[in-house]
């Protein structure tokens, strides 16, 4: 069993920037792929990122790309996303997921964290 903390949302203006930090427990964290999802009010749960299980890929979803960044630290058990030049839009509960079974850009991992809240005011 892994259980995932997110840490690190806030209030934002607009072109600032937040790095959210999820924290995972268990020895085996290094195996799984992670990503971040996001729900902005009134809609469902989105793909943001997802990084393997080394840290050497990566992928976006296409309107974060060249703003969001996603790195991990498997000797630390955390994955982290590095927020720049955020946008109102942005404004939504994060999430940071584990161990997707199929595609990593549906909803169906495994583990899941509780979510921080990141406010982008304009």
């Amino acid at each position: 069993q892994v259980q995932l903390v997110e840490s690190g949302g806030g209030l934002v203006q607009a072109g600032g920037s937040l790095r959210l930090s999820c924290a995972a427990s268990g020895r085996t964290f290094s195996s799984y792929v992670m990503g971040w999802f996001r729900q902005r009010p009134g809609k469902e749960r989105e793909f943001v990122a997802v990084i393997g299980r080394s840290g050497n890929s990566k992928y976006y979803t296409d309107s974060v790309k060249g703003r969001f960044t996603v790195s991990r630290d498997n000797a630390k058990n955390t994955v982290a996303l590095q927020m720049n030049s955020l946008k109102p839009e942005d404004t939504a509960v994060y999430y940071c997921a584990g161990d997707p079974p199929g595609n990593y850009y549906n909803t169906d991992y495994k583990y899941w964290g509780q979510g921080t809240q990141v406010t982008v005011s304009s």
